[in-house]
């Protein structure tokens, strides 16, 4: 695709975010989820860009690439419009009414058109409705204002750290399986289950007998953790005779306690039946969750310190 065909920035000579609506709804059209990062690095690339407009980097931020930004603020306004589905955190899919808009010529998928659907109106109204809630300043009611500022701080964060979450998923998906048995055992000493004096090991592939970590709480080891880790799809589920041989490597060492981490999801049956074996499990999400909050395999990009008056420090 010649990116000359497209509306182009007076300033800089890149198409503008709206012409790409288009782009990327016919880049989605015949693919089933994508990550939002691998939509922007794509669609960018379709583009046929000169090298020095295709890796233009924004001023302001120099590690940003201007026309992967571009992408980005298309799907946004493609989501927001119902063009998109979102089904998982990170992850985005045609939808059907993204489809129909196929049907129209490129120059018929605007701006207007977008923001004229019902969607897009009801999140307009939803914004509207947001901002003059939190416009309470100018009525005096300072604490409420500040709330709300911090509640749509929340919601960022956590929106972000979601997108983190999935992309870690994945790589863990990717990743081999010596390497993930290494790190579950690194996760659940982070959290504390090693002991100050405790010990910690992988077992052999070829004879693990079904248990590939093993945590000894104390020196003597007579408080032991026993772990097994699966590596799976999405679409790998976790079956109950899976909890079934786990319990029985379990029983041939004489264990009471044992995890199951998978970065998959686990059935019904392997549940309840984990539940009867008093085995935890840990599936994909849980397990990315608990390496955010001990930071395991990430690093804290950025602290935030919000302050509030110490009403009691001006007291007499």
């Amino acid at each position: 695709m010649d990116y000359r065909d497209l509306k182009l920035s007076e300033k800089n000579g890149l198409p503008t975010w709206d012409s790409l609506m288009p782009v990327v709804l016919k880049y989605l059209s015949d693919k089933d989820e994508v990550l939002k990062k691998k939509i922007d690095f794509d669609v960018a690339n379709l583009l046929e860009l000169p090298d020095e407009l295709r890796n233009k980097a924004s001023d302001k931020y120099p590690d940003d690439i201007l026309i992967e930004g571009r992408v980005g603020w298309a799907v946004s306004d493609l989501f927001i419009g119902g063009a998109l589905e979102r089904p998982a955190r990170g992850v985005y899919r045609i939808s059907d009414l993204g489809k129909k808009l196929l049907d129209l010529d490129d120059s018929e998928i605007t701006i207007e058109k977008i923001h004229s659907l019902p969607a897009y109106k009801a999140h307009r109204k939803e914004l509207a409705e947001r901002e003059k809630r939190a416009n309470l300043e100018t009525k005096g009611d300072y604490s409420k204002e500040k709330n709300v500022v911090i509640d749509e701080l929340s919601e960022k964060t956590t929106s972000y750290n979601n997108e983190i979450a999935t992309n870690l998923l994945r790589i863990l998906q990717e990743s081999k399986p010596t390497f993930f048995e290494h790190l579950v055992v690194k996760l659940l000493i982070k959290m504390g289950y090693k002991g100050p004096n405790g010990s910690s090991q992988i077992t052999q592939r070829t004879n693990d007998g079904g248990i590939d970590g093993i945590i000894n709480q104390d020196p003597l080891g007579t408080s032991t953790v026993y772990i097994q880790a699966k590596r799976y799809k999405d679409d790998n589920v976790v079956q109950r005779p899976a909890i079934d041989g786990f319990f029985g490597a379990l029983s041939r060492v004489h264990a009471d306690r044992g995890v199951f981490i998978t970065t998959s999801h686990f059935s019904s049956s392997a549940i309840s039946t984990a539940k009867n074996f008093s085995i935890v499990l840990i599936d994909g999400i849980q397990l990315t969750n608990l390496m955010l909050q001990y930071q395991v395999g990430v690093q804290v990009k950025k602290h935030l310190d919000l302050f509030e008056i110490d009403e009691d420090f001006f007291e007499d």
